[in-house]
């Protein structure tokens, strides 16, 4: 009988009240993240409001980025990872490339997936299995001294073909030592990118066989063009930074004068690259520049990092609620501010307002109303990246012409791609 009544009252809203026990009840959950002091701070006192707020504890565990990855190989290898774990983007397919490495954050009740776009959850995903939720969204755009364009009386280039004829403006009116672009190492590599991913609509690796998606013809194409910035003289280039000791942009006084107009950057670098500048000079975010017949605006646009949840965690909906409250709830979000960018949540951008500074939230906006495919975390793997950086170095001296420059990164970045099927 007393079986009977016991099976009996586990029907209905008790057997949901059973289910969901496990987030009700206090738990001890660590959380790890690498960052500066303000990031330490503002973290701590987040998982301690959050914590509050659930009935948990969470203890972090935090340190700078270098060793991070190292530390986290180590501990995802031994199953003593924290329970929630702020993991760098590309690193997705080093831990999870089945998909399999941290919990499926899409079965958690906890966390309101609903404040991310379709496009920061598939930069998440790995083999279709939301592994990583983004903390915040960065990308690439344009910035350009004003100050110098304006005094060679032409306009802010949105066109390929602008920034040319702004050139030979510049040029003839301000000095043959003036440059409207710079480009060299990573830049370089996402200025082709961003050319062909323009011309084709296509990201560099195809999601669906995890191969180069474009053809030796589109790549050839886009590492042509780079050349022609160089011969056309709107930047200088690989081989003349090289013999100058490739100095940093915003190290360079030809940057601080405004004899260097223009750069492709990452949105939340702005002060990096306005704080240098003489007196006087105005640097803008100005979008994204399109060449003609582009099928996109080709984004370069991607998660700064992602928060994951170990699947070896003992209390993954305890670890839901607070991370869902780190990111979506006021306690969270007025605790972290813009410690890690300007957030992708929805709830938090909202919240948050126009609080940060008004240049990088400028670009910022732009980067996220720009079209573009969804960008696989392989671009940035650190042997495909090197492939094409020295592949591109290798053109720049003239070992290689655009076509065999183009197969060369193709055959290689292939080659890196493969050890991940």
């Amino acid at each position: 009988m007393r079986n009977g009544y016991i099976a009996k009252m586990l029907t209905g809203t008790a057997l949901l009240a059973l289910a969901l026990s496990t987030a009700g009840r206090a738990a001890d959950l660590r959380m790890s993240w690498w960052g500066g002091e303000s990031r330490h701070v503002a973290t701590q006192k987040a998982l301690e409001a959050c914590g509050a707020k659930h009935g948990h504890t969470v203890r972090g565990e935090f340190t700078g980025f270098d060793g991070y990855l190292e530390k986290l190989t180590t501990q995802m290898a031994g199953k003593t990872e924290a329970d929630i774990i702020q993991v760098n983007w590309p690193w997705l397919p080093l831990f999870s490339k089945n998909g399999d490495g941290f919990a499926d954050l899409s079965t958690l009740k906890a966390l309101d997936l609903s404040n991310w776009s379709e496009g920061d959850l598939a930069s998440g995903s790995m083999n279709g299995v939301l592994q990583g939720i983004s903390v915040s969204t960065t990308g690439r755009v344009f910035f350009f001294n004003l100050t110098t364009l304006e005094k060679a009386g032409v306009a802010v280039p949105k066109t390929w073909d602008e920034l040319f004829a702004a050139t030979k403006t510049v040029k003839e009116k301000l000095g043959e030592d003036y440059y409207t672009f710079n480009a060299v190492k990573e830049t370089a590599q996402l200025v082709t990118t961003l050319y062909v991913t323009q011309k084709t609509g296509k990201d560099m690796v195809d999601p669906e066989t995890n191969r180069v998606a474009w053809t030796a013809d589109e790549l050839a194409e886009g590492i042509a063009f780079l050349g022609r910035l160089v011969e056309e003289g709107v930047m200088r280039s690989q081989k003349e930074e090289a013999a100058d000791g490739n100095v940093n942009l915003f190290e360079k006084p030809e940057w601080a004068e405004g004899k260097i107009a223009g750069s492709y950057e990452w949105d939340s670098t702005f002060g990096k690259y306005a704080d240098p500048l003489k007196e006087g000079q105005v640097l803008k975010p100005t979008g994204i520049i399109k060449i003609e017949g582009a099928v996109t605006d080709g984004v370069y646009r991607k998660p700064s990092m992602v928060f994951s949840i170990s699947r070896n965690s003992a209390n993954q909906e305890a670890a839901a609620q607070i991370l869902n409250c780190l990111l979506n709830e006021p306690e969270g979000i007025d605790a972290l501010g813009t410690t890690r960018g300007i957030p992708a949540s929805k709830a938090a951008a909202a919240r948050l307002g126009e609080t940060g500074e008004p240049e990088v939230r400028a670009a910022n906006a732009m980067v996220m109303a720009a079209s573009g495919p969804t960008v696989s975390p392989f671009n940035e793997n650190p042997e495909a990246r090197a492939v094409f950086l020295d592949t591109l170095e290798e053109y720049a001296y003239g070992q290689l012409d655009a076509m065999g420059a183009a197969e060369q990164i193709i055959d290689g970045v292939n080659d890196v791609l493969a050890k991940f099927d």
